[in-house]
């Protein structure tokens, strides 16, 4: 698959002409690979609740999205707006707890 269009900053993807906020170029590929996967589960996750009209379930799952976001810094406080120490804390604490709640789902 191709690499999406970057904006000259590097800050966003641009996909179908929306411009999106790019993954934190500074996460290893290895963590940042797992937090993808981890993404992919709570959203396949958000889907089943869905179709299961389960609004419990669809809440964590969404959290579960949310927490993967923000460690891949794509929401949250811009990851050019912080520093080595603060996106390194960033991605681990959210990486720990996705793979916590992920392992709690089963």
């Amino acid at each position: 698959m191709a690499e999406p269009d970057r904006t000259p900053d590097g800050h966003f993807v641009v996909i179908d002409g929306r411009r999106w906020r790019a993954t934190d170029p500074e996460i290893p590929e290895e963590a940042a690979a797992e937090l993808r996967g981890l993404l992919m589960r709570a959203r396949r996750a958000v889907g089943v609740a869905r179709r299961g009209q389960d609004a419990e379930a669809e809440r964590e799952a969404r959290s579960r999205v949310h927490i993967a976001k923000v460690a891949l810094g794509e929401r949250g406080t811009p990851w050019w707006e912080q520093d080595s120490a603060e996106r390194r804390r960033r991605w681990r604490e959210g990486l720990e707890e996705s793979r916590r709640r992920s392992s709690a789902d089963g």
